[in-house]
Parts: structure tokens; sequence; C-alpha cells
């Protein structure tokens, strides 16, 4: 049984909303395990939609420049667990009043330098190494890096307890109707994207031939997807007739979702397209077939990152291709095949429910570093 500890968890949003989420979902997760968080985040507006209800046992606080009065909190609950999320540096001054306390009595922080996802082998090599503290109030502090991700030789994957079982107990017809979704038996797709250059073919195909010969109804996400997918039907003098008849492919814009409402979307759809972090992995605990749009990087590190992404489900031929094209390697884009998909994500996802989540591993680490 692991003791209540007080976490403050850093968060700086660089964009899209992917490290706020996996920062929620990890606080929202710790507290319902009995732990005491602060979530310390440059801006929180995105949790207004995110996590409306919020969660008890997680105080968001504004990471102003600098803390100010907001350091008086320290003073009734010290830190016990420091973290850092995706190589932001945290603010100099709260390490400060950390060194303060220590000094004072308090027990040093278990500090930890949460890193980005990913499946690369560098990830086996590099998770739980420590580094040491040589400059600055902390001098002599050990820093410990922790990776998520996909083998039992890392941190594991966010997987919020009893997430399968309310899974097994979903029933899609009526999410459909709370959320006035009209619905007749169409394959449902979601789509989560960027602005992919092959989304227009995309559309083309399931206007032209659906999924798999059945006709599709795409739950566009807000933001880019919705953004995208509207320009590429004004751009496209092919598609608004092929949507006129409304035969194979039927759009429907959803509402900025909350972090629940998002899993169920994945739940309630035959394929997801997903982008980002964290929404791939709630894709793969969704169990059906998907595709991945991973985060463009100028020097193209990204597609390293999807090849080993793609290794580790030991994904099909056709998943590969689709990939591909999708994330802008080739131009043409193949036909979807998505039943080998299915098999190999219900695969994948049998063997990493097996092994400890992120926010376990994160709780026996401090235990054992306290």
């Amino acid at each position: 049984m692991n003791r209540s500890r007080q976490w403050d968890i850093f968060c700086k949003v660089i964009d899209n909303h992917g490290d706020i989420g996996v920062c929620w979902r990890l606080s929202a997760e710790l507290a319902t395990r009995g732990q005491q968080v602060r979530l310390w985040v440059d801006d929180a507006s995105a949790l207004a939609w995110m996590a409306p209800e919020g969660q008890a046992g997680v105080t968001v606080l504004p990471w102003l420049e600098p803390l100010g009065l907001n350091l008086l909190r320290l003073d009734s609950a010290p830190c016990e667990v420091l973290v850092e999320a995706f190589g932001c540096e945290i603010a100099p001054e709260f390490i400060a009043a950390c060194a303060d306390q220590q000094r004072a009595g308090a027990e040093k922080p278990v500090w930890i330098n949460l890193e980005y996802l990913s499946a690369e082998p560098y990830v086996e090599r590099c998770h739980g190494l420590p580094s040491l503290v040589r400059h600055g109030p902390a001098a002599g502090w050990t820093k410990w890096f922790f990776y998520p991700g996909f083998t039992p030789a890392t941190g594991g994957l966010l997987r919020d307890a009893g997430l399968l079982q309310r899974q097994a107990g979903f029933d899609r017809a009526r999410w459909l109707a709370a959320q006035n979704l009209p619905w007749a038996g169409e394959k449902l797709v979601s789509l989560f994207c960027y602005e992919p250059p092959a989304l227009p073919r995309l559309l083309e195909q399931f206007a032209r031939q659906g999924l798999h010969g059945e006709p599709v109804r795409l739950l566009v996400a807000a933001g880019r997807a919705a953004a995208a997918v509207q320009a590429a039907i004004l751009n496209q003098n092919e598609l608004q007739p092929l949507l006129d008849k409304g035969k194979m492919l039927s759009i429907s814009y959803l509402p900025l979702l909350a972090q629940t409402e998002f899993d169920h979307l994945l739940w309630a759809c035959d394929l997801n397209f997903v982008r980002g972090e964290d929404s791939v992995v709630r894709a793969l605990w969704a169990g059906k077939p998907l595709v991945w749009q991973i985060y463009p990087q100028d020097d193209e590190a990204h597609q390293a990152k999807m090849q080993a992404f793609l290794d580790r489900l030991d994904a099909p031929a056709s998943l590969r291709i689709f990939h591909q094209a999708w994330n802008g390697r080739q131009p043409d884009l193949p036909p979807l095949d998505s039943q080998p998909w299915s098999d190999c994500v219900r695969a994948a996802r049998q063997a990493l429910r097996v092994q400890p989540d992120l926010c376990s591993q994160l709780l026996g680490f401090v235990a054992k570093k306290s």
C-alpha cells in the first residue's frame, strides 16, 4: 500500500494540449490512488473543457513567473515528489523553497523528469537513470529520468484503474444518442488529426467506397481536425458533389470533448484516426483499428518514432503503408484494410494490459527512492 505523498507536477503547454492532457490524466489518477497533487501549469484554460468536473485531491495552480504567493502553499504541505513533465525547467524559486525546507528538516523530494512517450530502443536504456544536480540551491540532489513506454523495461503507459471494465460496459447506441449524433448503422470513424496532406484523398475514398463497402459516418474532433476537413471540402471540387449524394459518407462535427467523452468516442468507433501522445495511448486501450498521425518535426525524427511504434505493434504491411501515406512519406493513399489492423491492436492491448501501468510504476519508484 503506497502512503499518501504530496506531488508537485509542473507542465508548460506548448501546443495542441497533449502535454496538459497527459499531466491531467496522471494527476487525476494519482489522486484516485490517495495522493495529493498540485498541478502547476502556465495555461490551464483547456482544463475547462478537458476536465470540467476537476478531481478531488488535485489542485491546479498558475505557473506564473515568479511564483510569488503560491509558494506559501509549500508551508502547509512540503513537496515530497517533484515532477517536471516533458523537459520543462521547474521554476527556480520553487526549487529554492524546497531546498530551504529540506535544510529545515523536511525530507528531500524525489525529483522525476517525466519524458515523452516513444517505442524507440533508447527508452529502455535511459529509463530510471539518475542525473546529479551540480548547481543551484538543489546541488547534490538527484534527478531521475522516467520514460513511459511499451515494454516491461520502461515506465509503462497511463491506464486508469477500471478502464477496461468500464469499456466492457459501454453502450454505444446510448452514448451516440446522448451526444445527439445521428446513426443509422453506418461504420463510425473518428478523426482527430493535424492537417495531413492525404486528408482530401481519405475523404474521397470514404465518399466513393465507404469502409469495406459500407457507409461511413465520420466524427470529426473540434479544432484543427474540423478546420482541415472543411478546408479540404472547400478546396477539392470533387468532394462536395460526392457528399451531396450522401450515400457513402456523412460527416458530423463534434464539440470539444472532456477526456472521459473522448474515451467514449474511441470506444464507439470502428476505426480511429488519432494524433499526438495522449490520444494514441487511449486508442490502444480502446482496442479498435487505429491510424496515428505523429507530431511532425523539421528534422524528420518523428519518422523513426513512428516506425518504432509500428514495430512494437507488429503491424501488418497494409497498416505500415497506410501510416507512411498518412504521415506524408508517400503520395498515394492505399485502401483501408482494417480487419488485420484490428487484430494487431487487440494483440498489443492484451500484451500491454498485463504490464504495470505508468502510475503504478511511478508510485513504486518513488517508494523505493524515498
